[in-house]
């Protein structure tokens, strides 16, 4: 692995260099799946048997002129390197993901910036501070021998959130004495002053919506139940989550979505088992009706950045596939702004090949392997572009090293049908087809971006190309100068 590691970075100083060649579509070759987030190399794809985290903390970049939630609050991790953010226990929590849902702000932090110099005098990292969206330090928190305890940071943000909670309670409770002894004038404020604190309470915000409405005010706002943080039953949420995505890797997918139904149902108001549902009906079962309603759902209620990043880039990814492709652009666009995506990045760097624009191909394939620089889908991923720039011997090296990986099956193909190895792209993409791909609603809308994709332009008028890709559902455009003959599904 770690010649692979030294390989991809050697790669990314490469694509600095190359121009890109129009070789792909917004297709197959992107990925997707397990909630979005999830590599699809050794543990993280089928068959896997990784680290199975589902409630992954939407940490992201801020920087110091970076606009932020005004009344909301800011939990700033400031690492003290590279490694300890990848292995630092704070990645994965149902209460911090859960809280970034009620504006609270989760934030990475440059200790040189000005943002270190505001709120650290001297602490050696990692640090936490815990602040309003105003600068005001609420409080902080210092790592023992080098690491800081998730534990530690969730109990952080809960005793604030609960002192708050408590407050807001009191608000609550006056304002029902003053209703219940006439003065209504006097209970309407209040209540409307609960009301404002609908994202950080947002169970506490429809209390005070129906008093109101009792006292003849219409709120007229969209207000909605407040997640589960009770710990007994987030345990068993996580625990049904956990138990879905292992479903999930080892391609049960109906199980899969069951178990992320149950969670659901659960608790209502989180949005991650509807992220990973809406990943599994667009990707695996290839359900995009329904893919397409739980990522509307999604964006309709109040969700972590993570989520609205999946949901975007899921609507996105659909879209361009219908024909949409300016309306599916401006959704990825939307993903990668509200959350950075390796997937969403991956599909945007395919998206401006098929266009030919090779700056922003270049940046887009940089940003997915910068998010995690180790994955090998990453690694095929970028070896795709080696092969078409040139390349060739180290395409093939990566290609070799990498030939197990099952999800990577349509980029691997699209490596040896570069470099004229037809049979080799052939067996890869029938691999992809007809063994990683379980159900035909999928393997249709894949066989249609296999047929569209420049990386298999030599392979367009090859009768067991046509064959193989004979179910393609037709929504995609062809090339006019470049028109397939039209073939019986190939029989595998």
């Amino acid at each position: 692995m770690r010649k692979q590691i030294s390989r991809l970075m050697a790669i990314s100083m490469v694509l600095l260099l190359l121009p890109v060649p129009d070789w792909a579509t917004c297709g197959g070759g992107g990925g997707g799946g397990m909630g979005g987030m999830r590599s699809s190399g050794p543990g993280g794809g089928p068959g896997g048997t990784g680290d199975e985290q589902v409630y992954q903390v939407p940490w992201k970049l801020v920087k110091p002129d970076d606009a932020l939630t005004a009344g909301g609050l800011v939990v700033y991790w400031f690492p003290s390197s590279g490694e300890e953010f990848q292995r630092s226990s704070l990645r994965n929590s149902r209460s911090l993901s859960l809280y970034a849902s009620q504006c609270v702000t989760m934030g990475v932090a440059d200790a040189s910036t000005s943002l270190g110099q505001k709120f650290l005098s001297g602490e050696k990292l990692p640090v936490v501070v815990f602040a309003k969206t105003d600068g005001t330090v609420i409080s902080k928190l210092e790592n023992t021998k080098g690491f800081l305890k998730v534990e530690q940071v969730e109990k952080l943000v809960e005793s604030e959130m609960k002192q708050r909670e408590e407050a807001i309670k009191q608000q609550f409770k006056a304002a029902k004495e003053k209703a219940k002894s006439g003065d209504k004038d006097g209970a309407i404020p209040i209540y409307r002053s609960v009301l404002e604190e609908k994202c950080l309470f947002p169970g506490k915000a429809k209390d005070a919506a129906k008093e109101l409405k009792k006292l003849g005010v219409d709120t007229a706002v969209n207000l909605f139940d407040a997640p589960v943080m009770d710990a007994a039953k987030s345990a068993r949420i996580e625990s049904v989550m956990k138990r879905g995505l292992d479903a999930e890797m080892n391609e049960k997918y109906q199980e899969a979505e069951r178990l992320y139904n149950e969670a659901r149902h659960m608790d209502p108001a989180d949005p991650a088992p509807l992220r990973y549902l809406g990943e599994l009906y667009r990707h695996h079962l290839g359900d995009w009706d329904k893919a397409r309603q739980t990522f509307e759902t999604i964006l309709a209620m109040p969700a972590d950045p993570l989520s609205r990043a999946v949901a975007l880039h899921g609507l996105g990814k659909m879209t361009i596939h219908e024909g949409e492709f300016l309306k599916g652009l401006r959704l990825m666009e939307d993903s990668v702004r509200e959350y950075p995506l390796a997937l969403a990045y991956r599909n945007l760097a395919v998206y401006w090949n098929s266009e030919g624009d090779a700056a922003k191909a270049d940046y887009y394939t940089r940003e997915a392997t910068r998010i995690d620089p180790t994955d090998p889908y990453n690694l095929v991923f970028a070896a795709a572009f080696l092969a078409g720039n040139g390349h060739g011997d180290e395409a093939l090296k990566i290609a070799a090293e990498n030939e197990a990986l099952l999800p990577a099956s349509y980029n691997l193909a699209a490596i040896y049908a570069q470099l004229g190895q037809k049979q080799k792209a052939l067996d890869l993409l029938k691999r992809h087809f007809f063994q990683y791909e379980r159900y035909q609603a999928v393997r249709t809308k894949e066989m249609m971006e296999a047929r569209v994709d420049a990386v298999f332009a030599s392979l367009r008028g090859d009768p067991q190309f046509i064959a193989l890709t004979g179910a393609a559902d037709g929504k995609l455009p062809i090339p006019q100068d470049k028109q397939m003959p039209v073939a019986a599904p190939a029989k595998m």
